[in-house]
């Protein structure tokens, strides 16, 4: 299993969406970035990609791969059981590949996620106290 937590997110056009978000502690770049798949991209308005959009190369276990890359394009929440946190803006990166989204390390840290037990899906916020644990969202895939 891994750590994965249900978003709101927002596109600067106004659009919104519900999704489940895998964290990836290995997605790292300078800014708070969220990947969102094609499917996902053309709900919120981002696709095609706007004027401002840039093509940027990622490195990936598999070998780089080019994606679009919307500057501050997106307003996200995270949405617990018993709060939300948020919104953080974040770039939006579009990739016509991956069918999840993903939050990278920047994005997380800003929102607050800290990863308990990947293994078993646990985590909770920075805020949080200490004994609370929090459960993994299901996975959902924008195919």
């Amino acid at each position: 299993m891994a750590v994965r937590v249900r978003l709101r997110v927002r596109a600067r056009g106004g659009k919104e969406v519900e999704a489940s978000a895998l964290v990836n502690s290995g997605f790292e770049t300078e800014k708070p970035q969220l990947l969102i798949p094609l499917r996902l991209a053309k709900e919120v308005g981002l696709w095609p990609p706007p004027p401002d959009a840039q093509i940027e190369v990622f490195e990936t276990a598999g070998g780089p791969t080019r994606n679009y890359v919307v500057r501050e394009a997106l307003e996200v929440l995270v949405e617990a059981e018993d709060r939300r946190v948020g919104p953080v803006v974040c770039d939006a990166v579009i990739s016509n590949l991956e069918f999840e989204v993903l939050i990278n390390d920047k994005l997380g840290g800003e929102l607050g996620i800290v990863l308990l037990d990947l293994a078993r899906g646990k985590w909770r916020f920075a805020d949080d106290p200490w004994d609370k644990v929090r459960d993994s969202a299901p996975p959902q895939f924008w195919e």
